[in-house]
């Protein structure tokens, strides 16, 4: 069986269930070591060890941890250079979706809340592990976009902003990093049935004006299965990609199991950038 990320080390955020958990599970079957981060240690536990049992061969460890303190941000990556090594792939899947409603009657704590989560916490994550890439001369680093990051989102502004700013991050760095051999790319997985879809039903028609229906039609007819993006993110992982960087790649509407194909076009392209329109 190929397994084109044996000996690498993979950091996933948001691991402990839905498609962190898959990702994580997906990353192991190719091969990697799985570092596990999320804030539920129940969640990660069980997800550690549903991969230990089919990985018995690879390290695979959690690490309970909020993301929204940078003071524990940055004891996780001292404790995982110490206890397994330095990481070769990062993958930003955390999030929280934050309050729903009308921007001027949001709680600011709470929609501040969302940037630390969203976008301060995966680019602290990657300022801590780009040093390591560095001395290898080769990474990757894989930041999970969302709803709102290529056009408004009205009643989740706080989401919205900070994915929108989570995607430029990803072009800069791209370009910071280009002569460095670290690729950095941004995923859009779809819409899938997890727990934000929930928090939009409870908002409800009041709240999540513009998204109530589509949400309660989702939720009838299910969402997005997180395989494909999955999938999409261990091939950004691997060294097939390898040149690829500074893209926003949609699991369910591009054909990205070309992109190999075409690095030297996408390499002079603003083709799967954020971009004005003139």
């Amino acid at each position: 069986m190929n397994k084109p990320l044996v000996d690498k080390i993979a950091l996933i955020t948001g691991a402990s269930r839905g498609l962190g958990a898959q990702i994580a599970q997906r990353l192991a079957r190719d091969g990697a070591h799985v570092l596990l981060v999320g804030r539920d240690r129940k969640a990660l536990k069980s997800v550690e060890a549903g991969i230990r049992a089919e990985h018995s061969g690879q390290k695979v460890k959690s690490f309970p941890v909020d993301l929204a303190s940078r003071l524990r941000v940055d004891r996780l990556i001292e404790r995982i250079a110490k206890d397994v090594g330095t990481i070769d792939i990062l993958v930003n899947n955390a999030a929280i979706q934050g309050p729903i409603g009308s921007f001027d009657r949001q709680d600011w704590l709470k929609w501040k809340s969302v940037i630390d989560v969203n976008l301060m916490a995966p680019a602290r994550l990657a300022q801590l592990v780009i040093p390591q890439m560095r001395a290898k001369g080769w990474g990757k680093i894989i930041n999970v976009a969302g709803g709102g990051a290529t056009s408004a989102r009205p009643d989740f502004s706080a989401y919205a902003a900070s994915k929108c700013a989570l995607v430029r991050l990803t072009e800069t760095l791209a370009e910071e990093l280009r002569s460095a051999g670290i690729d950095v790319n941004a995923v859009a997985p779809g819409a899938m049935n997890t727990r934000m879809l929930e928090e939009v039903l409870a908002a409800g028609p009041s709240g999540a004006s513009h998204e109530y229906e589509a949400a309660v039609k989702r939720s009838r007819e299910g969402g997005e299965s997180p395989d494909r993006a999955a999938a999409l993110v261990a091939w950004l992982a691997s060294p097939a990609s390898d040149g690829i960087s500074g893209k926003l790649i949609s699991a369910i509407w591009d054909d990205w199991q070309t992109l190999g194909q075409r690095k030297l076009e996408l390499a002079d392209s603003e083709l799967y950038t954020l971009r004005r329109v003139v």
